[in-house]
């Protein structure tokens, strides 16, 4: 059949196409996630103290920086399809490597791994929905896929609930395994190639009868441009750096504190291990209102802006959020749900204006280079921070003993919200000046 001659794709086909290589994205966050239970796990029976605990995700970090300088590249020179299950196989071989021995080298080496192929298959997926749906439902389907992406997170915060089977194979006054819940990750890894190679069908199979739309830019990183953006550029840089980095090195930790500062209403080193159990099943509820209320919030904010504009305004808003709820977290007694529903409130708003804001700052023909530099950034801060949350935790001792170590790591996270209400005020000064971009004034009526 002629190439003009093709039809475009059914509607179902590119539906299809999304559930499926959502589904294993969904397996990718789900194993990025899976060590966020064990961290108490890791320091009690392993001997890990928090600082090693921190290395486990700074290493993927680190991997992932690297990915930035190479992944665009492969995925060009190979193609999306046999791209999402080339990183698929990585990922499921830095899952087998985490979960095969107890060992603070050989895991972070395992994490290591996953992060050269947990990125670059984020990067691929990214790219496949823009052949698939550039010029029809682009913006929906990114919605959907970071929806079904986030259910994986929830699942694997709350999985001491689900999977206590796989935590306390003994029971509640048993020892917990460390390793029974690292293999249900190389179960999402393993449901990942699954999905991989049934989209690498799919999209064989597409490419014979239909019209495909072509993928879309991979975000590749040229250091020849680095120097031409502007400053509005930098200031949402460092924005996005401030809130991320207050956000996902938080997510590391947060389960051991959530445990600890339940069971310090609960008799502290006292209670039994039926109570801990239970602590540690509502301190995993807990994190997982972070992906679950920015999975509900995220479009509700894109929308509002879109039509209200004033985007530094809402910066500001979320750096006022910010700012407190880690101390409420260290220090106040009352529920732990107000700061955590506050901080997820702050999660959504990065996605929903903060990076949609980059395709007015920049060119189109260097979005690639921005979003590229600007996700490498923030590794570098999730790499600094899950290390300094990690070495302020063992400084102060923190633990079931004494939950008020915990408190210096929030003072630093805390801060992180002061210099973000810095630079959201900057941006906003900026942007209503002669060098703006209209950032507090367009909106959908004006587009």
């Amino acid at each position: 059949m002629p190439e003009a001659a093709r039809p475009q794709p059914p509607v179902s086909y590119r539906w299809a196409v999304l559930i499926i290589i959502s589904v294993a994205m969904a397996g990718n966050y789900y194993i990025y996630d899976s060590i966020n239970a064990l961290e108490r796990i890791f320091i009690d029976r392993l001997g890990f103290s928090a600082t090693q605990f921190g290395w486990l995700n700074a290493s993927y970090s680190v991997a992932a920086v690297l990915t930035l300088l190479v992944g665009g590249i492969i995925i060009d020179r190979i193609g999306t399809k046999k791209a999402i299950l080339a990183f698929a196989v990585v990922c499921l071989l830095g899952a087998a490597i985490t979960a095969s021995k107890g060992s603070v080298p050989i895991m972070i080496v395992g994490r290591t791994v996953l992060g050269l192929g947990g990125e670059s298959m984020i990067v691929a997926i990214t790219t496949a929905l823009a052949k698939w749906f550039k010029g029809k439902e682009l913006s929906f389907a990114f919605g959907i896929n970071l929806t079904i992406a986030r259910l994986a997170s929830v699942a694997a915060d709350n999985s001491p609930t689900w999977a206590s089977r796989a935590f306390f194979p003994q029971g509640p006054t048993g020892e917990p395994s460390w390793q029974r819940p690292l293999l249900i990750a190389v179960g999402a890894a393993l449901l990942a190639i699954v999905c991989s190679t049934v989209y690498w069908m799919l999209e064989s199979r597409a490419e014979k009868q239909y019209e495909l739309g072509k993928a879309g830019e991979t975000d590749r990183l040229e250091f020849k441009g680095i120097f031409r953006f502007d400053l509005s550029y930098w200031l949402v840089v460092g924005l996005c750096f401030t809130f991320y980095s207050a956000i996902f090195p938080f997510r590391t930790f947060a389960i051991d504190l959530f445990t600890n500062k339940i069971l310090a209403a609960h008799g502290g080193l006292a209670a039994s291990e039926a109570v801990k159990v239970i602590a540690l099943k509502q301190a995993g509820s807990l994190n997982s209102l972070l992906p679950f209320t920015a999975m509900i919030a995220t479009p509700l904010f894109g929308l509002l802006v879109d039509r209200v504009g004033k985007r530094a305004w809402f910066m500001m808003f979320g750096s006022l959020l910010l700012m407190p709820v880690y101390l409420m977290m260290a220090y106040s007694p009352t529920s732990l749900y107000l700061p955590v529903s506050m901080m997820g409130i702050v999660f959504s708003l990065i996605p929903a204006v903060m990076w949609p804001s980059v395709a007015y700052i920049v060119d189109q023909s260097r979005l690639g280079t921005a979003y590229a530099l600007m996700t490498l950034i923030q590794q570098i801060g999730f790499f600094l921070l899950n290390l300094l949350i990690g070495k302020a935790n063992d400084y102060s001792h923190a633990g079931i003993g004494n939950p008020g170590g915990y408190a210096l790591g929030m003072w630093i996270f805390s801060i992180l919200g002061f210099v973000g209400m810095a630079l959201a005020i900057l941006l906003r000064i900026r942007e209503t000046g002669p060098h703006g971009h209209n950032l507090e004034t367009i909106t959908t009526a004006k587009k």
